[in-house]
């Protein structure tokens, strides 16, 4: 006669599905809470100013906006059409360094241009003049 165990010992085994719900709750939770953080407004800042450590360029030259939306290269005065023209005679060489020097409340959409029409002369690399904040 064969006794049979009074008790037979299953092989505990993890469940996977409900470990797949509790994460794609998490998932949906942070992700909300992470949104919700966010401003999505704008905030008015003055971008000019800042912390930034001296760079000694070769032989730089400044593309300067002022306020009233008028373009400079190195004090020499230029418009949107000339800026091409007159840069390319400027430049160096292909690493040539332009410094970025736009008033705080110049408009964005012509300092974009002329850094726009500068790319187009040739320029590669752009450096933006902040003033110094302690």
């Amino acid at each position: 006669m064969k006794l049979r165990k009074s008790r037979e010992y299953k092989r505990g085994r993890i469940e996977i599905i409900p470990m797949i719900d509790v994460m794609f709750f998490l998932l949906a939770t942070f992700m909300l809470a992470s949104l919700s953080m966010q401003n999505l407004h704008s905030l008015p800042v003055n971008l000019p100013q800042g912390h930034a450590a001296p760079i000694q360029a070769k032989k730089p030259i400044t593309l300067t906006i002022t306020a009233d939306s008028k373009i400079y290269l190195n004090k020499t005065p230029v418009t949107l059409d000339t800026l091409t023209a007159t840069l390319q005679a400027m430049l160096p060489g292909p690493d040539a360094s332009i410094i970025v020097a736009a008033d705080s409340s110049a408009p964005n959409g012509i300092t974009v241009q002329s850094m726009l029409k500068a790319r187009a002369a040739g320029a590669q690399h752009f450096l933006i003049a902040v003033k110094h904040v302690d």
